[in-house]
């Protein structure tokens, strides 16, 4: 008998008034946006875990007794310390003293930063300035049954920020917003919807991505008002017809208006046919389905079969081949 695999099936349907999106979860305002941070420091403490050595951990571990007042003459080694690097994301609108977690990485030979204590360490951006410092007891997540191998902990709240982006957001005459999702027809809806809302000639779709939009006059130093209004706004996102297979997990999922053209498709035993009309199916014809048959009615009539994962790849390539089916295929 022909084993029957479980397809898992999601159909993301385009029903109008339903599937409206407020714009906040369709587009970036230009500027608002974290900004990676990154920096170089020492982890203290550790129990015979660390990197033992190397010419970097050497190196900073003097400079940091000379740092205290402390002049070693000789080469300072230990295992109880590690070389890292940091990283964290500075928020948006960051502002001097605020917290932040932040993540730290071993870049020498220790096998673990379980226990250790992240020395005062300078982040800075991508201008090569200083952001941020980070200091703190590291937490190391996932631990099986005592193990302390992990070489990655993080420290929660344990960056202080200490330089802000000047953004003078209220002050601006205009805003970018950019989709997340690029695509021509969601752009002039959102031009269009922006400019209906607004009563003007405000918003314009510059391209498939990016929509520009002049400050109206009774906006003006109010900046933050105008986008909490416009990040509320509801437009309908279009998306492009296109099925997305796991071929190991026999997930299906399929987005877009998809619908099935004429076509008779033969698959090892087995014959489908996509009809119009009142026309008939062959005898070979195992099930016979109409012209306005969706995807969704395909795959259920499939599983009906026991159509195996391969088997449904292989029958969307064929349809997408012969022009039946109008939409574009993805396996991962």
């Amino acid at each position: 008998m022909k084993k029957i695999f479980a397809l898992s099936f999601c159909l993301l349907s385009l029903a109008a008034e339903a599937n409206s999106s407020r714009l906040k979860d369709l587009v970036t305002v230009k500027g608002v946006r974290e900004n990676p941070l990154v920096g170089y420091g020492l982890v203290i403490g550790l129990n015979g875990t660390g990197d033992g050595g190397g010419e970097i951990t050497n190196t900073s571990l003097k400079k940091m007794f000379q740092t205290l007042g402390l002049n070693p003459q000789k080469e300072v080694t230990s295992k109880n310390v590690a070389a890292v690097i940091v990283t964290a994301k500075l928020p948006a609108f960051g502002r001097v003293g605020q917290k932040m977690d932040v993540t730290i990485s071993s870049i020498g030979d220790a096998s673990s930063l379980a226990g250790g204590t992240l020395l005062v360490t300078p982040l800075k951006g991508g201008d090569g300035q200083i952001y941020a410092v980070a200091n703190g007891a590291i937490s190391i997540g996932g631990l099986d049954k005592g193990k302390k191998m992990a070489t990655t902990g993080r420290i929660p709240d344990g960056g202080i920020i200490e330089k802000e982006l000047e953004l003078a957001f209220n002050d601006k005459k205009a805003i970018r917003m950019a989709l997340n999702n690029p695509d021509f027809t969601t752009a002039a809806r959102v031009e269009r919807t922006i400019n209906q809302e607004l009563g003007g000639k405000y918003a314009t779709a510059a391209d498939a991505t990016t929509i520009d939009v002049i400050i109206p006059t009774y906006y003006e130093r109010k900046v933050v008002e105008l986008i909490a209004n416009i990040e509320n706004y509801k437009v309908i996102a279009d998306v492009s017809a296109k099925i997305v297979i796991n071929e190991r997990t026999g997930t299906l999922v399929a987005g877009g208006d998809i619908v099935l053209k004429k076509a008779a498709v033969s698959h090892r035993d087995m014959v489908l046919e996509v009809k119009g009309g009142d026309e008939g199916s062959g005898k070979r014809s195992i099930q016979a389905l109409e012209q306005s048959t969706t995807i969704n009615d395909l795959v259920k009539a499939l599983n009906a079969l026991g159509t195996s994962p391969e088997d449904l790849i292989s029958i969307f390539q064929a349809l997408k081949q012969n022009g039946s089916l109008l939409a574009d295929i993805e396996l991962i």
